[in-house]
């Protein structure tokens, strides 16, 4: 094998699409997901494999990219252009990727996947290649729009398990009177929620009357695109506002910071387009006294194990949405585990890069789509 720091050569790519069952259909305020379908990417190099997943959906419902478009972008343009060369580090193949507009979503699925190549081929964790400081990180859970009773009995399994923090999708129509139900049985939990941009200035009162359920925060209310009235609402409520969906690149996270508003950032590696940019909005978050949150796309193993890395550096102090992979899966697409234990979700250990590896057999039933790239 050449040496690393000669760079690394993709000499094939495997690109598939997976539906993975999900134990329980997850339902937010625009959508409900029965399987979690979405793209890994498998990159080889050197006698290595490095593995991401993408993270938008098939339709465009949290953001624009959809799987059609990405498995185009991919297969047609990016893929092509990568295998076959050689890159002297991850940033050389983020600037590769650079002069495309969007995709972000599809980008990083790239780029992760190279990331865990090259620690591989460095023999290190690719939380240390980060600046990753934690062997754990802590984790919440996240749960989808249910009624109340159920919603009380999920908050109950939680709880007992020692998760961190309970975020709630919430719409309107399905806010207050919940949130009353689940403050008068769990008046002491750290509870946050989580509207998917459910809500408009003229939801102000309502929002407003979150603040008498000591939420920690309350979730992208608003439009994914709108920072000047996310910043109307956060003077008017004491409550703090996290933002999500509006949170692209490093410079919205500083335009949105800078005009206060939000206070907490949700860092999704997917969204805003690989570890450059999310190590960038980390630093910018902490530099303003935000602190930083590590969310979760319902990702299959592969991609939970890329978060929980992430989640290793130091000003992700909230809990992050990677709880344990059999909340959602019966079985996962990775032989190893990855399960919270009192709140704590470990840093996978299991060899270098992310540190778990993929269970084929099963992979194989249920992989949609494969098609293969080679120099």
């Amino acid at each position: 094998m050449a040496s690393v720091f000669e760079g690394l050569r993709i000499e094939a790519a495997e690109l598939r699409v997976v539906s993975l069952p999900l134990i329980t259909p997850f339902v937010v305020s625009n959508q409900t997901m029965t399987d979690k379908v979405f793209p890994l990417l498998i990159l080889r190099g050197e006698g290595l494999e490095g593995y991401a997943e993408a993270v938008m959906d098939p339709f465009p419902d949290y953001l624009e990219e959809t799987i059609p478009g990405a498995l185009a972008f991919l297969s047609k343009l990016i893929l092509p252009q990568i295998v076959g060369q050689r890159f002297a580090s991850p940033a050389d193949l983020t600037q590769l990727m650079a002069p495309w507009r969007g995709h972000r979503m599809s980008k990083a699925v790239v780029e992760l996947a190279f990331w865990d190549l090259w620690c591989k081929a460095l023999n290190i964790p690719l939380k240390s290649a980060l600046g990753g400081v934690r062997d754990a990180v802590p984790v919440g859970v996240s749960i989808g729009i249910a009624s109340i009773p159920e919603t009380l009995d999920r908050i109950a399994v939680a709880q007992e398990a020692g998760y961190k923090r309970t975020k709630l999708k919430v719409k309107q129509g399905h806010d207050l009177k919940l949130l009353e139900a689940v403050r008068k049985d769990f008046p002491d939990i750290k509870l946050t929620v989580d509207a998917n941009t459910a809500y408009g200035l003229v939801d102000l009162p309502i929002l407003r009357a979150m603040d008498d359920f000591h939420l920690d925060y309350i979730e992208q209310p608003l439009a994914v695109d709108d920072i000047h009235d996310h910043a109307i609402v956060q003077r008017e409520i004491k409550t703090a506002i996290c933002l999500d969906e509006s949170i692209r690149t490093a410079a919205d996270c500083r335009k949105a910071l800078a005009n206060e508003a939000g206070r907490v950032i949700n860092i999704k590696v997917g969204r805003v387009g690989g570890y450059a940019a999310s190590r960038a909005i980390h630093d910018i978050s902490e530099a303003f006294g935000a602190p930083v949150w590590c969310g979760g796309m319902l990702e299959s193993g592969i991609g939970r194990a890329h978060n929980i890395h992430l989640a290793s550096l130091p000003n992700f102090t909230k809990p992050g949405d990677t709880s344990s992979s059999s909340r959602y899966f019966k079985r996962d697409i990775i032989n190893e585990p990855l399960e919270a234990s009192d709140g704590m979700m470990a840093v996978p250990q299991h060899g270098a890069g992310i540190g778990v590896s993929i269970d084929w057999d099963y992979l194989e039933t249920v992989t949609d789509l494969t098609e293969r790239f080679s120099a």
